[in-house]
């Protein structure tokens, strides 16, 4: 099962080595997402079809599903399926429409007035994958936030189904969100047509969503060749669980496994500080991994995954911030000491009654977040995601006579000259 690693004994390259995760060291992704991308570019609906037929195994007539389509989807799950996503959406909404704050105006000198302004990105792009699994949860996380901005056009696209459709609990999302139209094609040709636009699928200001490599190696170079950007390196899903004595070995294992199910290149690492909860949190996984119906999946993941045995929870908490996780969960009756140092992760949950699942679904956190290693520096998705922050200010007669000489000075010693008459002529005018 999880191969077992003594903290002690590893080296600074062993550690780099173990945080490191999805490279591609021949380039064979990114070969395979530059011809994806060209094709795009070059040939739009005619090649989203052509990549349909050769990655999803259907012809498809109308590259999107219209609303009366999306009504007939939605009604074709259970009252009990679309009450448990209304429950997620109402959630999810009462969290992230804390984030919308008006902030104050400042004067910074007498006469000198600045603030800041929201205003929502006009057009943004929202990707659902498809793949082996397909991911409501995942709409709810990015409509929500983009609804509460104020986006004023939202696209979404996810790969279709077998039958040229998506399913019953992507169409109640729609719904629920007030999406009128989704556009059936995935993967990186999903992220190029939202990038350049074709016939049928519109260009956006910024791509959204999670996705496997090729879906981030995608958003990646269209960030560095377009002005679309991206909300971040979102790839392969991942967990870090951090457990000491106290902890659950059954809870371990089903969280592991919760992680390990989304794909064979997921990751889940255990890092404890005792040896003897290591070897039961293998056996458990043997046990459950028994019931699961994507074994062989999760199984996959698991043999991509590993365990590191510490001496002290603090450096369990070390190396969880050298790795910087996606998900960390933190299984400790001491989790609220613990707290103050975590330094790099996307999402955190704490105790033993807090399952990485309950953020993936319905607490109200957002679970599109910074996968391997991008944690150090990239937050999840929020309302922040969705808007630009603009900056804004004024001055009065006053505000520039008394800001004026500063002014002045400073572009002198930078040797601007413009910058300085630029606000000379108008003291001149000022003292006329």
């Amino acid at each position: 099962m999880l191969k077992t690693y003594q903290y002690e004994q590893l080296s600074a390259q062993d550690i780099d080595r173990l945080t490191l995760r999805n490279t591609d060291p021949n380039n064979a992704i990114q070969d395979t997402v530059e011809q994806i991308i060209a094709q795009v570019e070059q040939n739009g609906d005619d090649a989203l079809r052509q990549l349909a037929l050769k990655y999803d195994q259907i012809s498809l007539d109308a590259l999107y599903l219209d609303e009366a389509e999306i009504e007939a989807l939605a009604a074709t799950i259970s009252r009990q399926q679309q009450r448990a996503l209304e429950i997620a959406f109402q959630n999810i909404h009462k969290f992230h429409a804390t984030q919308l704050k008006k902030e104050r105006t400042i004067e910074t000198m007498p006469g000198v007035t600045c603030w800041r302004e929201v205003r929502p990105i006009e057009k943004v792009g929202l990707y659902i994958p498809g793949g082996s699994a397909v991911l409501p949860s995942t709409l709810l996380m990015l409509g929500v936030p983009a609804r509460i901005a104020g986006c004023k056009e939202i696209v979404v696209c996810s790969p279709p189904q077998k039958d040229g459709k998506v399913n019953g609990f992507i169409a109640y999302c729609l719904k629920l969100l007030q999406i009128k139209k989704i556009y059936l094609t995935g993967g990186a040709q999903a992220v190029a047509a939202m990038a350049y636009g074709t016939e049928s699928v519109p260009r956006v200001d910024k791509i959204f969503g999670p996705g496997n490599q090729f879906v981030t190696k995608a958003k990646s170079l269209i960030q560095s060749r377009t002005q679309v950007s991206i909300d971040m390196p979102a790839g392969p899903s991942e967990v870090l669980v951090i457990a000491d004595e106290s902890a659950n070995a059954d809870y371990i294992a089903a969280d592991l496994l919760a992680q390990a199910e989304h794909g064979a290149d997921s990751q889940a690492v255990l890092v404890s500080t005792s040896s003897s909860l290591i070897e039961a949190v293998n056996q458990a996984l043997l046990l459950q991994l028994g019931e699961l119906p994507r074994a062989a999946i999760a199984q996959k993941a698991i043999e991509n995954s590993y365990a590191i045995c510490t001496t002290d929870i603090t450096t369990a908490l070390a190396f969880s911030n050298k790795y910087a996780p996606e998900h960390l969960i933190i299984q400790s009756d001491d989790w609220k000491r613990l707290v103050y140092g975590v330094q790099n992760a996307g999402s955190v949950f704490l105790g033993h009654l807090t399952p990485e699942s309950v953020g993936d679904y319905a607490s109200g956190t957002n679970h599109t977040l910074p996968t391997s290693g991008y944690a150090r520096s990239y937050s999840g998705v929020s309302v922040d995601s969705f808007v630009k922050k603009i900056t804004f200010q004024q001055l009065s007669q006053d505000g520039l006579r008394q800001i004026g000489s500063t002014v002045e000075i400073l572009a002198e010693l930078e040797g601007l000259q413009a910058h300085k008459n630029a606000v000379s002529i108008r003291l001149k005018d000022l003292e006329s």
